[in-house]
C-alpha cells in the first residue's frame, strides 16, 4: 500500500481517485504516519494530527467517536509514553471532537494531568444546537452518507473546550507555539492553527482537497467571503506542511500557497458572481444556472466537486444575502406541492402519461428533468409500485453520474427509498 506521502504526491498530480477510493470525506484508511519530523497524521473520515513538542503531545483535531481507540493505538505506536498535553478542536463537527477520551482515561490511570482542550467560544453553542436537533441531524446524515441500511443515531454528548477564545489565542507547549485564529467558514466557530517553529499549518475544514464544503444543502449557514479571507491569511505564512481537515497532508511551501490561493479565488468568484446577479434583480433559478467556476480552476485536482457542489455554494450565498425566497412569486405562499402535482398530472392526462414522458427523458439523457416529472407522479400516486420502480431507476441512474458525493448520496437515498415504496426513508414519508 502506498504511504500517505506517496498518495499526496499522486493526488497533487491528479492521478488519485478522489471521487471514490480516496474520497476526502470517506474513511478508506485509517492509519497513522509521520509525514514530517514530529508530526503524525492519522487519516480517517477526517484527519487527526499529533505534534511532538518535546514536552508532551498536542493534537490538532481528534477524529470521531469511531476513531478514538484506533487513533490512540496509532499515537501510542508512534510515541508510547509521551502524555497528551493539549488538543485543539478546529470546529464542532462530530468527526473532529471525540479522540481525547482514551488519553483522558490514561491520564487518570497514571495520575497525571488530562489534556487541555482549546476551541472557539461558540463550540458549546453549536453543541447545544446539536442536542436540540438530534433527530434532524440523524436524518440528514442518513441521507448524506448513505446510512439507511445501518443503525445510526446522531450523538448528544460532547466534550466542551477547557479554554475558549473569541478572535485569537496563542499557547506554548514544550518547544512549540500554537497560534489559534478564528475564521468564519464552513462553521461560525472555525479555528485554524499555525505552528511557526515547524512551519505547520492546520486549516481544519477550510481546506479539504475538494470544492469547499460551503453550500451543504442540509446544514446551517456557511460564510464564503470570510472563508476566502482566512485562506489568503494562511497563504501568506509560508507553511511547509499543511494538515488538511479532510484528505491528505500537503507538503511544500509553493504547493500549499497555490492550493490556498486557488481555493480562495474559487470562493470569491462564486460569491461575486452570485451577488452581481442578485443586485441585478435576478431570480435564484437564473443565478443557479449562470454562475460558473472560473475556467482556470477547473483542472485543479484539489478543487473538484467530489463532496460539495458549486451550485450548493451559490444557494448558500443566496440564503445569506437574500433570504429564503427564490424570487418566484408563486413560491412565496405556495399551495401544497402534492396539490400542484395533481393539477399538472391531470392536465397531461394522468400518471401513466407522466411516467411515459419521464422514461423517455431519462432514456434520452435528460435525467434532471426526468426527476422532476417522476416526483410529480409519486406525489399523486404515492403507493403505486410502477411509479416507485421508475423513480428508483431514474434517481439511481442520476446518482451514478454525480461526482459530488453529497449530491450522489442524496439522489441515491431517494432511489433507495422508492425501493421500499417511500419518498424518504430517513423521514419515514
Amino acid at each position: 500500500m502506498a504511504s500517505i506521502r506517496e498518495l499526496s504526491e499522486e493526488h497533487w498530480a491528479g492521478r488519485g481517485d478522489l471521487v471514490h477510493e480516496h474520497h476526502p470525506v470517506h474513511s478508506r484508511f485509517p492509519w497513522g504516519e509521520e509525514v514530517a519530523e514530529g508530526v503524525l497524521v492519522y487519516v480517517s473520515i477526517a484527519s487527526a494530527n499529533t505534534l511532538d513538542t518535546g514536552d508532551g503531545l498536542v493534537m490538532l483535531d481528534t477524529g470521531g467517536q469511531f476513531d478514538a481507540d484506533p487513533l490512540h493505538a496509532e499515537v501510542r505506536k508512534w510515541r508510547p509514553k509521551d502524555r497528551l498535553a493539549a488538543a485543539v478542536f478546529s470546529h464542532h463537527h462530530i468527526d473532529h471532537v471525540y479522540g481525547t477520551a482514551p488519553f483522558e482515561r490514561e491520564a487518570a490511570d497514571q495520575g497525571h494531568a488530562p489534556p487541555v482542550v482549546y476551541g472557539h467560544a461558540d463550540l458549546d453553542t453549536n453543541f447545544d444546537r446539536y442536542r436540540r436537533t438530534q433527530g434532524w441531524n440523524t436524518a440528514i446524515n442518513v441521507r448524506q452518507f448513505g446510512l439507511a441500511d445501518i443503525p445510526f443515531t446522531f450523538p448528544s454528548e460532547f466534550r466542551s473546550p477547557d479554554v475558549a477564545y473569541r478572535d485569537r489565542l496563542t499557547f506554548r507547549q514544550g518547544e512549540l507555539t500554537f497560534e489559534l485564529r478564528h475564521a468564519l467558514g464552513e462553521t461560525d466557530d472555525a479555528t485554524w492553527t499555525w505552528v511557526p517553529e515547524r512551519k505547520v499549518l492546520h486549516p481544519g475544514d477550510l481546506f479539504i482537497w475538494a470544492v469547499p464544503n460551503a453550500g451543504n444543502p442540509q446544514k446551517v449557514q456557511r460564510y464564503v467571503g470570510e472563508w476566502a479571507t482566512a485562506l489568503r491569511e494562511m497563504a501568506a505564512l509560508g507553511a511547509e506542511v499543511m494538515l488538511a481537515g479532510h484528505g491528505l497532508p500537503l507538503l511544500g511551501a509553493d504547493r500549499i500557497r497555490s492550493a490556498l490561493l486557488d481555493t480562495a479565488e474559487l470562493l470569491e468568484s462564486l460569491e461575486t458572481q452570485t451577488l452581481a446577479l442578485m443586485n441585478s434583480g435576478a431570480s435564484l433559478d437564473t443565478v443557479l444556472h449562470e454562475v460558473t467556476v472560473p475556467e482556470a480552476l477547473t483542472d485543479r485536482p484539489y478543487l473538484q466537486a467530489v463532496y460539495d457542489h458549486p451550485q450548493f455554494v451559490v444557494r448558500n450565498v443566496w440564503r445569506r444575502f437574500g433570504g429564503w425566497h427564490d424570487g418566484e412569486p408563486d413560491n412565496l405562499l405556495p399551495a401544497p406541492r402534492a396539490d400542484v402535482a395533481a393539477e399538472w398530472v391531470a392536465l397531461v392526462g394522468g400518471v401513466e402519461a407522466v411516467l411515459d414522458r419521464a422514461r423517455a427523458l431519462a432514456d434520452g439523457g435528460d435525467l434532471r428533468l426526468a426527476c422532476h416529472l417522476v416526483e410529480y407522479a409519486v406525489l399523486v400516486e404515492p403507493g403505486a409500485k410502477e411509479v416507485h420502480a421508475l423513480r428508483a431507476e431514474i434517481y439511481e441512474r442520476r446518482s451514478e453520474g454525480e461526482t459530488s458525493s453529497m449530491a450522489r448520496n442524496l439522489l441515491a437515498h431517494a432511489a433507495r427509498s422508492s425501493k421500499e415504496s417511500k419518498r424518504d426513508l430517513a423521514g419515514g414519508w
